[in-house]
C-alpha cells in the first residue's frame, strides 16, 4: 500500500519542529499545515489593513490605564501630546523626557513640563518611586540601553506602561523569509537605511528579558489585523504592535 505523500507545509513544518526542538515558537509548533498555508496566501492576496485612526493607537489605552491624579513620567515624550491630554481629562502631575529641541519646545509651548535629557543616559535626576507610572510609548526599539532603561523605568516608577512593534508578527516573519527583504509595514514604516529602530525584538523576546530582569507583565493589549484586543496566548505570532503594563516582581523572602 502506498504511504500519503506528505505537502510542502507539512515538510516545512517538520523540519522546523526537528531542527529547531525547544527553541522554536510554541505558537509555530501548534500551526497546522493548512494554517500556515493561509498565512503565506493571506501574505500574498490581502492588503496589509491600517491602523486605526490614530498612528499612537496606545494613547488611548494608556488614558484608560492612568488612575486620575496619579503622577506620571513619560519618556521619549515627543511634542507632549499623551500629558497634556492626560493632565485634562485625569488631572494628572505630569512630567516629560525628550531629547529633540524641537519637541521640548512644542512642549513648552503646550504648558507640558519638559527635562530635554538622553534616555540613554539614564534617569539619575529622578529619585526611587517618585511617579505612579512610568510610559514608553514607540521608544523601546530606538534606545541604545533599553535594558537600563526599563530597569531605570521601575526605579522611578511603580509601574511601567511599554509600547513596541513586534517583529514576531506572522506577516513580518513571512515577508522576510520568502523576499528576503527587510519588512516594511505599519508597525514598521522605515525601510532598513532610514529606520530610528536599532533594537528590533518580538513579544516573546521581551517575556524572557522580563524573567530575567525580575519583572512581571500584569496585563496587555496588542493591535491584530487594525484592532486593538487584550494580549492572548498566541500574541507573538499575530500581533503587530503591543502595550504592556509591567510591575516589578515582589522581594523574594
Amino acid at each position: 500500500m502506498t504511504e500519503p505523500r506528505t505537502t510542502p507545509c507539512e515538510d516545512a513544518l517538520e523540519l522546523l519542529r526537528q531542527t529547531l526542538g525547544d527553541r522554536l515558537d510554541p505558537t509555530m509548533a501548534r500551526l497546522t499545515p493548512d494554517e500556515l498555508r493561509d498565512l503565506v496566501h493571506r501574505l500574498g492576496v490581502t492588503p496589509e489593513k491600517p491602523t486605526p485612526p490614530s498612528s499612537r493607537w496606545q494613547d488611548e489605552w494608556i488614558e484608560h490605564l492612568v488612575p486620575e491624579h496619579s503622577s506620571v513620567l513619560d519618556l521619549g515624550c515627543g511634542e507632549g501630546l499623551l500629558l497634556e491630554r492626560l493632565a485634562q481629562l485625569k488631572q494628572v502631575r505630569g512630567q516629560g523626557v525628550e531629547l529633540d529641541a524641537n519637541a521640548v519646545e512644542a512642549c513648552v509651548a503646550r504648558g507640558v513640563p519638559i527635562m530635554q535629557a538622553d534616555l540613554d543616559r539614564g534617569l539619575q535626576g529622578f529619585p526611587d518611586g517618585l511617579f505612579d507610572i512610568v510610559v514608553l510609548e514607540e521608544t523601546l526599539q530606538t534606545l541604545r540601553n533599553p535594558q537600563v532603561v526599563l530597569r531605570e523605568m521601575l526605579r522611578v516608577g511603580r509601574c511601567g506602561l511599554v509600547s513596541f512593534p513586534n517583529f514576531g508578527c506572522w506577516r513580518i516573519r513571512l515577508e522576510l523569509a520568502l523576499t528576503g527583504r527587510m519588512p516594511v509595514s505599519s508597525a514598521l514604516p522605515h525601510t532598513w537605511y532610514e529606520t530610528p529602530n536599532i533594537h528590533l525584538m518580538t513579544l516573546l523576546d521581551f517575556e524572557e528579558l522580563a524573567a530575567h530582569e525580575h519583572f512581571t507583565i500584569t496585563r496587555g493589549y496588542a493591535l491584530v489585523e487594525g484592532c486593538v484586543r487584550p494580549l492572548a496566548p498566541g500574541d507573538n505570532l499575530a500581533a503587530e504592535e503591543v502595550l504592556l503594563e509591567i510591575r516589578p516582581d515582589p522581594p523574594t523572602q
